[in-house]
């Protein structure tokens, strides 16, 4: 679904200028961050992950979309699929949450593709706030869209708020495969071992329960 042309940094109109998303409107930006973003993707995760990571990006792209939300599209992408990279054994860390080391990934990952030093600590932003109860949208959209559209895709928080065609097409070219029951072994043992983290505070808040009640496995 790269788009030829697509500018990074792509701009969307006023809400008041809208019409309803479609799933072709959810536009993926064709640049060599986010091609490369997209293969580490692949190479790391399982296809659950991997469609969870894509999911996330066009959750939050349809979202912001149908409420004119601002957002800088190849930040948001390259975010989006890095943002469980912290999961995979390749990369998981035994002294840090398992989104600081995604963090730390996506500064690395990201100088590598030539981004300024402001833009790769933007990048380690959106993933760390990923995991926050809430990230305001003025202050950052981006991690906003990110917070955001993960809980949906997790949980199923707010689904409703994406248009029900865009959410058929996603999931069946995005199918959620084995997502439910891999993410709550993740975090669950993300939070057993680290237990002053975010993944910790969700299991004890009852997210394993809320996992599996998620309205997009019905």
């Amino acid at each position: 679904m790269l788009a030829p042309g697509t500018l990074a940094g792509e701009r969307w109109a006023r809400r008041d200028m809208l019409v309803p998303v479609t799933f072709d409107d959810l536009v993926i930006p064709d640049t060599p961050a986010c091609r490369g973003a997209l293969e580490v993707a692949s190479r790391y995760h399982s296809p659950s992950l991997l469609n969870h990571s894509i999911r996330a990006y066009l959750w939050a792209a349809a979202y912001a979309r149908d409420n004119g939300i601002a957002f800088e599209a190849e930040l948001l992408y390259v975010s989006a699929m890095l943002h469980d990279i912290g999961l995979v054994a390749e990369f998981d860390s035994h002294t840090v949450p398992y989104e600081e080391a995604g963090g730390h990934v996506a500064w690395a990952f990201c100088a590598g593709a030539g981004w300024s030093p402001e833009r790769r600590l933007r990048a380690s932003e959106v993933i760390i706030r990923h995991m926050w109860e809430e990230v305001p949208v003025e202050e950052d959209p981006e991690g906003h869209l990110l917070e955001l559209s993960t809980g949906m895709d997790i949980s199923g928080r707010r689904t409703d708020e994406i248009p029900a065609d865009v959410r058929r097409e996603v999931l069946e070219r995005y199918p959620r495969l084995e997502i439910s029951k891999e993410f709550a072994v993740c975090v669950s043992e993300q939070g057993a071992r680290k237990p002053a983290s975010f993944a910790a505070r969700f299991v004890a808040g009852g997210i394993v329960d809320r996992i599996a009640r998620n309205p997009l496995d019905a």
